[in-house]
């Protein structure tokens, strides 16, 4: 049981690296939390800190997600991990990068961490919410939308293709976490006033 435990609060710790925030001081001498819509999650980053800095974000909170539930089990050897806590790591990971330790309990909205969390748990699954984000984003150039979209989509795409209690609970949790987290983006939608993704022109 206390292994369960150190897991999910490992990948909570993971998950509160702020890595857009990280690559945009580190590349672009800026702050995106004083900047743009003042997020440190890819889009913003793309938009202040230019293409460089969130390809590295980007890359860095999907990967801590796949990190967390590929790697974290691996490491404690011998140790079992049931599917449940799997997703417990999971969920655990996510919450990290949006209320961050490190960050005073601040962090992004979760959705490439997400991403990359549920690609380690069943990579069949976020490939298909990817695709509902790729289309949603192509067809409106809303990457917010496209999140939306994606994650309002996952407890009905978990039910349709792998309607376990345990997978619909986590996906329903996420979904919530992701709109909750985009209520800004939400009501720039309604106004009119949302960015279109991409780089900020200079």
């Amino acid at each position: 049981m206390w292994v369960d435990l150190v897991q999910v609060i490992f990948a909570y710790l993971l998950g509160s690296i702020p890595f857009g925030l990280i690559v945009s001081k580190l590349i672009a001498g800026i702050d995106p939390r004083t900047s743009g819509s003042g997020n440190i999650g890819f889009t913003n980053v793309l938009r202040v800190a230019g293409k460089k800095a969130g390809v590295y974000a980007l890359v860095g909170d999907i990967g801590k997600g796949l990190f967390a539930t590929l790697v974290i089990p691996i490491v404690f050897l011998g140790h079992v991990t049931e599917p449940r806590n799997l997703l417990f790591i999971g969920f655990a990971v996510v919450i990290g990068h949006c209320y961050s330790a490190f960050l005073a309990f601040r962090g992004g909205k979760g959705v490439a961490t997400a991403l990359g969390a549920i690609l380690g748990i069943d990579p069949a699954l976020g490939l298909m919410l990817l695709g509902v984000w790729l289309i949603a984003v192509v067809i409106w150039k809303f990457a917010a939308l496209g999140a939306l979209i994606a994650s309002g989509l996952l407890p009905v795409i978990i039910a349709l293709w792998d309607p376990s209690i345990d997978k619909l609970v986590f996906g329903c949790g996420i979904a919530l976490l992701i709109w909750i987290r985009h209520r800004d983006n939400l009501d720039r939608l309604r106004a009119g006033t949302e960015s279109h993704i991409g780089p900020k022109s200079r």
